[in-house]
């Protein structure tokens, strides 16, 4: 028989544009584009090989597919599976580190930039006749920011981080990565780095790229807020729970902070009153900054990589 290969979740990974042959050469490929937690026993007690992206993988998963030998997750973050009873079913557990990385780093100075230069707001202003009525050649309705000269306070100077900082670096900003505290300084860091409590108030710009651990979850809060300037904008390309969103929105509604633009929000789709849908100065975008299509496809080929290898007898990219 054939092994079984499970994707639990193929959507939003595809959206009809990507291949899955890889993956289809080296088993039965079933392909869910979405599963609900109470299917996913059912859908997996046959399985070899799982793939997921957001479906949760609990204990009790394990315990109802005696087959299973490799989970692969379509995403660098696997903190929906539990790796303990992974480990005790003698299951191996990888992921995909760094595929998305441009992606999300395009994603975040699109972010900054229309914070800063507003072009989506002044298309619609000018689709909607402003621009026809107006009794000048030039308007703007809102204010214009040069990012030339203004500091970048990057959290987490990891790969995103990184690059993100060498294209506002391109753009004549200066960078500071802010050290969290109670995590060793790294020494071949490329930009001056200073304790987070001394880089906040030299900020323009915060941009979060750090992981969602319990130190970082809830970091930006009212207490982080007061030290920023009330001119900063901030940005979160990185995970939801970096946020008290409640403190982000009243900073917004009081002219504390400038303006904020996020990829990620703490609950994914947001329920109708998140405080952020209503904020002003505030741009969400619903978690693409990863979905470009040249990611996703990046996304794939290292997961039907991840699996042949372990079918080798070398797996790649384990986090068990």
């Amino acid at each position: 028989m054939p092994r079984q290969i499970v994707v639990l979740d193929a959507r939003p990974t595809d959206v009809g544009d990507m291949d899955w042959s890889p993956l289809r050469a080296l088993g039965e490929l079933t392909l869910h584009p979405n599963t609900a937690p109470d299917e996913v026993a059912a859908r997996i007690q046959s399985a070899d090989i799982v793939l997921t992206n957001k479906v949760p993988l609990p204990a009790s998963a394990f315990e109802a597919a005696p087959n299973l030998r490799l989970v692969s997750v379509l995403a660098t973050g696997y903190d929906v599976i539990d790796l303990e009873a992974a480990r005790r079913a003698g299951v191996t557990v990888c992921n995909v580190p760094a595929y998305s990385t441009a992606s999300t780093a395009q994603t975040t100075v699109a972010l900054l930039l229309e914070l800063t230069q507003h072009a989506g707001a002044h298309d619609a202003a000018v689709k909607a006749g402003d621009w026809t009525r107006s009794p000048s050649f030039s308007f703007w309705n809102f204010p214009l920011t040069e990012l030339d000269g203004k500091t970048l306070v990057v959290i987490g100077l990891g790969s995103i981080g990184g690059r993100v900082a060498a294209v506002c670096e391109a753009l004549g900003m200066k960078i500071v990565a802010a050290q969290l505290p109670g995590r060793q300084p790294k020494g071949d860091s490329p930009s001056p780095r200073l304790p987070l409590d001394e880089a906040l108030p030299l900020a323009d710009v915060v941009s979060l790229h750090c992981p969602a651990t319990p130190e970082t979850r809830g970091l930006v809060n009212a207490e982080f807020l007061a030290k920023l300037k009330p001119s900063a904008f901030l940005l979160n390309t990185a995970r939801g729970v970096l946020i008290d969103e409640n403190a982000v929105a009243e900073a917004l509604r009081n002219g504390k902070l400038a303006g904020f633009a996020a990829d990620v929000l703490s609950v994914e789709p947001p329920p109708a009153d998140n405080p952020l849908l209503t904020a002003p100065n505030c741009i969400l975008t619903p978690h693409i900054a990863w979905a470009s299509t040249e990611s996703r496809r990046r996304l794939l080929d290292i997961s039907a990589g991840n699996v042949a290898a372990f079918l080798d007898g070398t797996a790649q990219n384990v986090v068990s």
